[in-house]
C-alpha cells in the first residue's frame, strides 16, 4: 500500500550499502556501547553548536522515588533576561533506544534548544532500561514521573518553571513514542490528571504493535512494511522482535501495542512523524488513521526514503532538517490548542 515510500531518499540512498552491511549486535554491553557512540555522541556533536547561551535556560537533574527504586528525571527551564518568575507550558519526553539503551543524555542538547527557542519547560525522564527492568517497570516509571511533575509544579512553580494550563504534552522517539501512546491512554482514564489533563502529544517513528501480537483481521492489509521493508538499515525486523523480547510482557497487551487499545477516543491532539524506510511504518500510518476515526485531531508528517530515526546519523541531508522544522511546527501547534486552521496544515 505505501511502497512507493520505501523508494530511497537521493541524499540518503548513497550511504544504504554501508549501513546495511553493519551486523546485528544482539550481546546487549556491546550494544549498548554502540548506541551511546552512535546516537549519543552524534547528536551531542549535531546540536552542541545550535545550544543556546546557558543565561537563557537552567537545567537541574531530580531523583523520582518508583518502586524498588529511583529514576533521574532532568528539567530544562527557560530563564527570564532581568530575572523575574515565569511560567511556561510543560513538556515530558521519553527517549528511544529499544527500551534497553539509552538515558537523558540522548536528547539533552536538543532539548536545551527547544526549550528556549519555544519557550517550554522540559521533563527528560530516564526511566528504567529492560531486559534488567521489564515491561511494565519503564511505563510505571514514566507513569510515575508523569504525576511527580504535576505535584511538583504545584507545590513549587519555581521548580520546574511550569504551568500546565498553558499546555501538557507528553513526546517521545520510538520506543519511547511507545511509551508515550501508553501515557496518554492511562492519564485519560485517571481521575488524577481531572482537571489537569495532557493536552497533546508527539509520537516520533513510535513502536505500537508487537510483531507477535494477535492482530485483528481488518487491520492486517494496512500492516505490510514490517517483514517486506528490506530496505531498512539501521533497524530490521529482527532487532525489532528482539527489542520486544527483552522488553517483556504479553504482545497483546494493549500496554505493549498500543495499536490494540479497544478505544482511542478521548485521547489528546497528537503529532506523528513517520519514516518511509521502517518497518515501523504501517503500525504508525494505522495507528494515526485510528485515532482519526476516533475524532482525535491529528498532525501527520511522512519522511519518505528514510529510515526509523535517521535523524540522529544523517542530521544534515535535507529531510533532517524539514524533521526538526516539523518537530517544532507539530510542538507550536498542540501549544495553540491543535486548530484546524488551514495555515497549520
Amino acid at each position: 500500500m505505501y511502497s512507493h515510500l520505501s523508494e530511497p531518499d537521493p541524499e540518503f540512498a548513497p550511504h544504504i550499502a554501508a549501513l546495511m552491511a553493519i551486523p546485528l549486535i544482539s550481546d546487549l554491553h556491546e550494544r549498548r556501547k554502540q548506541f551511546d557512540t552512535v546516537f549519543v555522541e552524534t547528536a551531542r556533536k549535531t546540536y552542541g553548536s545550535r545550544l543556546p547561551k546557558d543565561t537563557e535556560y537552567c537545567f537541574t537533574d531530580h531523583q523520582v522515588d518508583v518502586a524498588n527504586g529511583k529514576i533521574r528525571v532532568r528539567s530544562v527551564v527557560p530563564t527570564t533576561q532581568d530575572g523575574s518568575h515565569a511560567t511556561y507550558p510543560l513538556m515530558v519526553w521519553m527517549h528511544g533506544g529499544g527500551w534497553a539503551n539509552g538515558n537523558v543524555e540522548l536528547d539533552d542538547y536538543q532539548l536545551r534548544a527547544i526549550c528556549v527557542e519555544l519557550q517550554i519547560s522540559i521533563v527528560n525522564v530516564e526511566y528504567r532500561l529492560a531486559p534488567e527492568h521489564p515491561h511494565p517497570t519503564g511505563v510505571n516509571d514514566c507513569y510515575t514521573a508523569l504525576k511527580w511533575v504535576l505535584t511538583a509544579a504545584a507545590e513549587s512553580q519555581s521548580l520546574l518553571g511550569a504551568d500546565v494550563k498553558k499546555g501538557f504534552i507528553i513526546a517521545g522517539l520510538s520506543a519511547g513514542g511507545h511509551l508515550a501512546a501508553v501515557l496518554a491512554h492511562r492519564a485519560r482514564d485517571d481521575p488524577f490528571f481531572k482537571d489537569r489533563e495532557i493536552t497533546g502529544q508527539i509520537l516520533q517513528v513510535p513502536a505500537v504493535l508487537n510483531p507477535n501480537a494477535a492482530v485483528p483481521e481488518k487491520y492486517k492489509p494496512s500492516l505490510l512494511s514490517f517483514e517486506q521493508n528490506k530496505l531498512a538499515p539501521g533497524l530490521t525486523a529482527d532487532s525489532i522482535r528482539l527489542s520486544f523480547e527483552r522488553l517483556g510482557g504479553d504482545p497483546s497487551d494493549p500496554e505493549v501495542s498500543p495499536l490494540l487499545y479497544s478505544s482511542h477516543a478521548g485521547l489528546p491532539p497528537a503529532v506523528i512523524q513517520v519514516c518511509g524506510l521502517d518497518p515501523l511504518r504501517d503500525e504508525a500510518l494505522l495507528y494515526e488513521k485510528l485515532l482519526k476515526n476516533e475524532s482525535v485531531e491529528t498532525r501527520l508528517t511522512v519522511y519518505p526514503g528514510v529510515p526509523h530515526a535517521f535523524n540522529y546519523g544523517f542530521p544534515g541531508i535535507k529531510m533532517a532538517a524539514k524533521w526538526e522544522e516539523d518537530y517544532r511546527a507539530g510542538l507550536r501547534w498542540l501549544l495553540d490548542g491543535a486548530p484546524r486552521d488551514a495555515s497549520y496544515l
